[in-house]
């Protein structure tokens, strides 16, 4: 057990990382032809493969902070209702659609909230080796190929600004909000890894219509916003964590306040 404090950020995200390893493992293991797929009773799909990841994730959790409640996307019906001010928040499997079509795009996830804000993530695309974690300001890292890199939102390429959505055919409101960061390249990706990759410097900015929940992006809020990046609704406001039903608000990452 671990003092929550933060101090001991740091050393709790850093324990928790072999169990992402070891989850992401288990997800490649039952990808593909040992895939069983289920459909929950709000009609989305979930596999065996969330369901084995949640419980890694879970169990390694506990260990490190016995005390603070888990609010998951798989086990949610669990948790009683009520405020929440300091919680952990995971989604084991974000792009269940990438997952289930044995693409590469998904994403495990976990964030520790402390007072309704997120105080560190971690984010794993397994088939990708990206393993990207946060846990403070300016403390936003990645380990690729066995190097561990500092995240800081530098852009890559000194080229057009480059925009992420959710969808292949974005709304009107959203290709508005983007052409006003003189965005130009528009690139459809369905998990958090857009948050990972406005981090890294990939991409410069990401917006969305109210949709989703908390856990959704939680963790990828922690990293790009500890690297650097801004992150606010269409109208500026700051996103908090524990509203009701988990809903989130509109959204809007940038990689930096001039693009």
């Amino acid at each position: 057990m671990i003092k929550l404090s933060k101090k001991n950020y740091k050393i709790i995200t850093e324990k928790l990382l072999p169990a992402f390893i070891a989850a992401g493992k288990k997800s490649i293991q039952l990808s593909g032809k040992k895939l069983k797929v289920f459909t929950k009773s709000d009609g989305t799909p979930v596999s065996n493969g969330d369901l084995a990841v949640d419980k890694i994730l879970q169990d390694a959790i506990r260990k490190i902070t016995p005390t603070i409640e888990i609010v998951s996307e798989e086990t949610i019906k669990t948790n009683k209702k009520g405020k929440r001010n300091t919680f952990w928040l995971i989604d084991p499997i974000d792009g269940t659609s990438s997952y289930i079509s044995n693409k590469d795009e998904y994403t495990l996830n976990a964030a520790l909230i402390v007072n309704k804000k997120p105080a560190l993530g971690i984010i794993f695309a397994p088939k990708k080796k990206r393993l990207f974690y946060s846990f403070g300001k300016n403390s936003a890292f990645e380990i690729s190929k066995g190097k561990k890199i500092k995240l800081n939102c530098a852009k890559i390429k000194k080229t057009m600004v480059s925009a992420l959505t959710n969808s292949s055919n974005p709304s009107d409101v959203i290709k508005k909000i983007l052409r006003k960061y003189k965005a130009t390249k528009f690139q459809n990706m369905r998990s958090s890894y857009k948050f990972c990759l406005i981090a890294s410097g990939e991409y410069d900015v990401y917006a969305a219509r109210p949709r989703a929940k908390e856990w959704d992006i939680a963790a990828g809020h922690a990293i790009a916003e500890h690297a650097g990046a801004i992150i606010t609704t269409h109208q500026n406001k700051k996103i908090t964590y524990g509203k009701p039903g988990f809903y989130n608000p509109s959204l809007l990452v940038r990689r930096s306040k001039r693009l």
